[in-house]
Parts: structure tokens; C-alpha cells; sequence
């Protein structure tokens, strides 16, 4: 009788493990952020359009933080920005850092490390340069020893001069303040990166030029990063939220915004660009 009761007692303890465990397991995304009470976001210093850290009060801002703040609205949270880099957005979203990285390339080799949302916006690649001749050049007509092209190593843009640009003279640099500098100051024709990072470029210093689309034009989709362990049910309200938003107009409101400080304007985007892809 007591070796009955034994075993009936150790039955009972794993059962309520086991209901535990799946109780746990049963925990939604959704549910641990609305109990967090936050949405935390990768946030990027100095990288105007899109973040920006007011270093006297600590306040975000951006077009991608006006993106993480309706999001949060929706799932009745507030938006917590967890300062981060590009690089180590995806590593924080690996890791659970934080919930989401927005405005990542589309590229392939990322789609390994993160799942990919439906597309927020489109991003062309374009160069910045201050020699109208370049201006309606076509990406095979760039691709010559003649053209020096910089560009920060490892970025998405850099890809882009692997891809079409192998026979152009491409300088790499460490960072894209030391490939704007090349440019500002003679040692580069042009740099290579997006759209919406070339217009501030050319508004913070006029020595940088003016930005042109060469053709075919080269569009990516920009996307935010989730963690592949995360449940469905947040995967598809994250995508719905990015593909309704960019069809109604709001992201493309929101990214004007954050090119308000710079005096840009939508007429002031380049000739063949379309936010909306």
C-alpha cells in the first residue's frame, strides 16, 4: 500500500510538471510583451531618418520610431527602444533582447538569422555624388575602372557593388562617415547606399553632391526582423501590420516626418523612386 501511495505520488508531481510545461509553452508572444508592458525595439544611434537620441533627455526619434510607436498602440503597450547597431540588431533579436529590428535589407544570407515581415516600405540603392556628369548613368556604365565608388564594408550596399559593380574602383571603409568623407573631400566620384540615408547625406554636408538613381532601378524591400521561435500569432500580426500600413499611406507618412527636420519633402525624393515599391 505505501509503495502504491509512492507511486501515485510521483505520478501526480510529474502531471502537474508536465501541465506546467505546456501551460508555459502555451504563453504567446503577445502575452509576455502585454505583460512586459513594453515593445521593445533595436534602436540605431545617429541614423537620421530613421533613429536619433536627443543626448540631453534621452528621447527617440525617427520614422521607424513613429512605426514602433503606433505598433505598440495596437497591442496596448508603449515603446521601449533598445539602443542597439545594425549589426547587432539581429543578434538582439537572436537573443530576446528585444522583440523586433526594423528596417532591415532584405537580404538572403539575413533571412538565416531572423524571419522577415511582409515589406514596410521600398528602399532603392543610389549614389551620392557632387559630379552631375553622373547623373542617368546606368549601373553597367558605373561599372568601370574609372568610377571610384565608396562604400561601407559589409553593409547591404556593399553587396550591391559586389553585384554590379565588380569592375568599378571601390574603396571599403569601416564605417560611412569615412566613405562620405572620401567623397567630400575629392578621394571617391560617389558613394553608394539608400535613398532616404543619401537625402540627409546631402543635406548635412553639401560637399557630398546630390543623389542620383542609376538604372535598372535597384528597389529592396525593407522589413523587420523576428525571432524564428516566436509564435505565429505574432509573426502574422506583425506582417499584417506592416503590409496595411504600407498600402494606406501611414508608413509613408511616417517616413516623410522623419525627413521633416531636414527640410525634405516628397517632391524632393528622386526622379523613379516609389516608397510603396
Amino acid at each position: 500500500m505505501t509503495f502504491l501511495k509512492r507511486l501515485l505520488t510521483s505520478a501526480t508531481i510529474v502531471a502537474l510538471a508536465f501541465g506546467a510545461s505546456i501551460a508555459h509553452s502555451q504563453t504567446s508572444t503577445i502575452d509576455e510583451i502585454r505583460a512586459r508592458g513594453t515593445l521593445r525595439i533595436a534602436g540605431i544611434l545617429n541614423e537620421d531618418p530613421y533613429f536619433s537620441k536627443d543626448p540631453r533627455n534621452g528621447e527617440w526619434r525617427g520614422f521607424v520610431v513613429e512605426m514602433g510607436k503606433d505598433m505598440a498602440n495596437e497591442l496596448g503597450v508603449t515603446l521601449e527602444v533598445v539602443e542597439s547597431s545594425w549589426s547587432n540588431s539581429i543578434l538582439d533579436v537572436q537573443s530576446g533582447k528585444v522583440d523586433l529590428a526594423f528596417a532591415l535589407t532584405a537580404l538572403p544570407k539575413r533571412a538565416l538569422s531572423v524571419q522577415f515581415s511582409a515589406p514596410t516600405y521600398y528602399n532603392s540603392f543610389v549614389i551620392i555624388s557632387p559630379k552631375p556628369a553622373l547623373e542617368g548613368k546606368t549601373w553597367a556604365q558605373l561599372n568601370d575602372p574609372a568610377y571610384t565608388i565608396a562604400v561601407d564594408l559589409g553593409s547591404s550596399q556593399d553587396q550591391i557593388t559586389k553585384a554590379y559593380l565588380p569592375n568599378a574602383n571601390i574603396l571599403r571603409f569601416k564605417t560611412r562617415d569615412e566613405a562620405i568623407l572620401a567623397v567630400a573631400t575629392g578621394k571617391a566620384d560617389a558613394i553608394i547606399n539608400t535613398v532616404f540615408n543619401g537625402m540627409v547625406m546631402t543635406k548635412k554636408n553639401a560637399a557630398v553632391g546630390a543623389v542620383y538613381v542609376p538604372t535598372p532601378i535597384l528597389s529592396s524591400p525593407s522589413v523587420i526582423g523576428m525571432n524564428y521561435g516566436t509564435d505565429q500569432v505574432f509573426k502574422s500580426f506583425v506582417s499584417a501590420w506592416a503590409d496595411y500600413n504600407r498600402r494606406v499611406g501611414n508608413n509613408q507618412t511616417w517616413i516623410l516626418k522623419g525627413l521633416e527636420p531636414f527640410d525634405i519633402e516628397l517632391k524632393d525624393l528622386p526622379a523613379g523612386f516609389d516608397i510603396n515599391g
